[in-house]
């Protein structure tokens, strides 16, 4: 990955698109810059290669990060998949799932308040992206249970948590 950028020091802070390259490229996932406010990358997840973008609004200080598992929404499953990310969504302290309008993609989503300096640590970085891939990794059978499974919401949440449980 050629992101053509100045290597970063892990201990200073920087623009947050910045460091999300600086991250990926640490861990050796390709990513790309979509322009200055936006980045895009692939991590490997337990359950499948999740595309991560990072969205940077200057105007709010806001980082999202949106992480999507490729997984798509039949037209005919939507309402049961809307009522398991409502159930999901229940047990989430940070961040949420929802279904993007154009094209019925699942996606975690999470937005990061920066200060007023706007910069983002490698730390802050590295314990984002991990929580939108432990969560994604955490419910994607739930959704797997419903959208190819035919369970019910609450059975496809029930047995994906007694799985996660299970891995410990």
């Amino acid at each position: 990955m050629k992101l053509g950028r100045e290597p970063m020091d892990e201990t200073e802070d920087a623009a947050p698109v910045e460091m999300l390259a600086a991250l990926f490229e640490a861990h050796g996932w390709p990513c790309e810059f979509v322009n200055d406010d936006e980045i895009c990358g692939e991590i490997p997840g337990s359950w499948t290669t999740y595309q991560l973008r990072g969205i940077w609004r200057r105007e709010d200080r806001v980082l999202q990060l949106l992480c999507l598992p490729e997984v798509r929404v039949p037209k005919d499953k939507k309402s049961t998949a809307y009522e398991l990310i409502a159930l999901v969504n229940e047990q989430l302290w940070i961040g949420h799932f929802d279904v993007w309008s154009q094209g019925g993609v699942l996606l975690y989503r999470h937005g990061l308040m920066l200060g007023d300096d706007g910069m983002l640590s490698l730390s802050v970085a590295q314990m984002a992206v991990d929580h939108a891939v432990s969560e994604c990794d955490r419910f994607y059978p739930a959704f797997q249970f419903v959208l190819w499974g035919d369970k019910s919401p609450r059975e496809a949440l029930d047995a994906a948590l007694v799985d996660a449980m299970g891995e410990a």
